[in-house]
């Protein structure tokens, strides 16, 4: 597998475009990614009670039509308790862009994120999708749906599959309300392969508790917020069947790109100075590694001590010992930057100054071995900063 430098519109036969409307002052706030025909679908969304209409209406279309052609995404006002005003909202962007692209209604998807509560004005809507161009500049899409992102978020891989070079690409946003189970944030993927919609959602669902759910920043879970994977079969490989060698290598290509997309979600956390990564291993299932793992990066008092940059094991260790799941607590090992700080659930004598210094890095990185298996799983989160806080009260104002 490769990584090479491109778009979410580097697969074979996809276009994106993204522009400002109007929604928001000034920047961009509306996009598309459109592909030359209906391509298989597979996606995962928040698992949040309410539920923004526009996944209400993705759900009813994915499951009526199995293919999806195009994708419209607004950003600035997440369409989310407006009531069957806002359903309508969201019917009425998924008939104007297949108006705009002349295909049928339910071969569109529908993705909105902002704040909650507001109706979106269709009018302004209106005229943005009719000024998006089919053949534009997918780099406007990776800004337009942005909030309160600071950077955007791809990733584009290429492998050969039944001697056909294949192409994946993913955009993604996400800065707050970041806990997914899943998810919480906006992710598109594209990919060229030829893959049915069955096996693709088998796919994703293989790769999702490992990558997307596996970062928090501040333990909200939003009303919004998917995974879409679209494969339209021009790369013209055979299809890639379940429980095959190729199947492996697809399922490879989707991990890796949802993994960096995650990892860039995590490190774009709302104020965040620094990019947390905790690895659990020695467990004796993939799962337990990766709740505690999960649990530990998004304790807040963990986060806090990462900001300060105090290497303040204890609060690790409490974090792990509320973890939902069972294990011994007489034998654990932890290190912080590759130095221990417990051994055997023993506290270990370190250089303080040598800590300190590797404190002030961006990505830190925090490592625990339970000694109870030889199953392992990663998680990634953000420390928790004064900005986090400013940024939040101030959202709506």
């Amino acid at each position: 597998m490769i990584e090479i430098t491109g778009n979410i519109a580097s697969p074979i036969g996809y276009t994106a475009d993204g522009i400002h409307s109007g929604i928001k002052k000034k920047n961009l706030d509306l996009g598309w990614i459109v592909s030359e025909i209906p391509a298989s679908v597979a996606y995962v969304q928040t698992t949040n009670k309410v539920k923004a209409a526009p996944l209400i209406l993705n759900n009813e279309t994915i499951q009526a039509n199995g293919k999806v052609q195009a994708i419209i995404v607004n950003s600035g006002i997440a369409n989310a308790c407006t009531g069957s005003q806002g359903m309508e909202d969201a019917v009425s962007m998924q008939q104007l862009t297949a108006n705009a692209l002349n295909i049928n209604q339910n071969l569109v998807t529908v993705a909105s994120t902002g704040v909650i509560g507001k109706h979106l004005p269709m009018d302004i809507i209106d005229n943005g999708i009719r000024r998006l161009n089919k053949n534009g500049n997918a780099h406007h899409f990776a800004k337009a749906i942005l909030t309160t992102d600071l950077t955007t978020k791809t990733c584009v891989v290429t492998e050969t599959i039944h001697q056909q070079k294949i192409t994946m690409a993913g955009v993604a946003k996400g800065s707050g309300m970041i806990h997914p189970n899943m998810a919480t944030m906006l992710a598109f993927i594209t990919c060229d392969a030829n893959i049915s919609t069955e096996t693709l959602q088998l796919a994703l669902q293989t790769n999702v508790n490992k990558t997307f759910n596996q970062i928090t920043i501040d333990g909200d879970t939003s009303t919004n917020d998917l995974v879409l994977v679209l494969s339209n079969g021009l790369a013209r490989n055979q299809e890639i069947l379940p429980n095959t060698e190729e199947y492996i290598t697809f399922c490879n290509m989707l991990e890796h790109v949802m993994r960096n997309l995650a990892m860039k979600i995590a490190k774009d956390g709302e104020g965040a100075t620094k990019l947390i990564e905790v690895k659990v291993m020695g467990m004796p299932t993939e799962t337990s590694a990766r709740m505690i793992a999960k649990t530990v990066v998004g304790s807040s008092l963990v986060k806090s001590a990462i900001f300060g940059e105090d290497p303040n094991w204890g609060r690790i260790l409490a974090s792990i010992g509320y973890t939902k799941t069972n294990f011994d607590v007489t034998n654990i090992d932890i290190a912080i930057e590759d130095i221990l700080v417990m051994t055997h659930s023993t506290p270990e004598a370190f250089d303080k100054q040598q800590m300190q210094h590797l404190l002030k890095k961006d990505h830190i990185k925090i490592s625990i071995n339970m000694h109870q298996g030889n199953q392992n799983g990663t998680a990634w989160g953000c420390d928790l900063t004064y900005d986090y806080v400013k940024i939040n009260a101030l959202y709506t104002t």
